[in-house]
């Protein structure tokens, strides 16, 4: 009688050993999770949402990480994910707003707002690469894990994404 008492001890110890090191792993990295929400979404009140969003669903699958070594990669993915469902969002209601847009307004411009103007017309796969790998510092085999490619696609991505950015700014 005593065995399966102790069982489910371990297994309550186990349980709460998981919740321990994902809290652990999350609090680790919060601020590169926030930057890179941020990075994306370029409101406060939307990237913590976001990291919230990603938190969750993590929870949620973190069965299917296999190696701990893994998490950050792995939440980084989530996290770039939730960010991009995100945009989407706006983008469905955003299109209405846009058409009382002041076009005076575009003739004010600096380096920054023509980054993040070309920076916004690249594709998905080519912003990521270079918000990762600029804006976060990450290597591009970091971001190769992130995006679970391989390295050379990585590279190649880089490189089409800043030849396009040339080519706008």
């Amino acid at each position: 009688m005593d065995a399966p008492i102790e069982a489910k001890q371990e297994g309550a110890r186990a349980v709460a050993d998981s919740e321990e090191f994902f809290i652990g792993k999350i609090a680790e990295h919060r601020r590169k999770l926030y930057g890179i929400a941020f990075s994306y979404l370029h409101n406060e009140a939307d990237a913590l949402e976001a990291i919230q969003e990603a938190s969750c669903k993590a929870w949620i699958k973190r069965k299917s990480l296999k190696d701990d070594a893994l998490f950050l990669p792995w939440m980084i993915r989530i996290l770039i994910n939730c960010c991009m469902d995100e945009l989407r969002k706006r983008k469905r209601v955003i299109v209405s707003d846009k058409a009382g847009e002041d076009r005076g307004a575009e003739m004010v411009s600096s380096n920054r707002v023509d980054l993040e103007r070309a920076l916004a017309k690249l594709s998905a796969k080519h912003r990521h690469v270079v918000i990762l790998k600029y804006y976060h510092d990450m290597t591009l085999t970091e971001i190769a894990r992130v995006l679970n490619k391989p390295d050379g696609t990585v590279k190649t991505w880089l490189h089409k994404a800043l030849k396009q950015m040339r080519e706008l700014v």
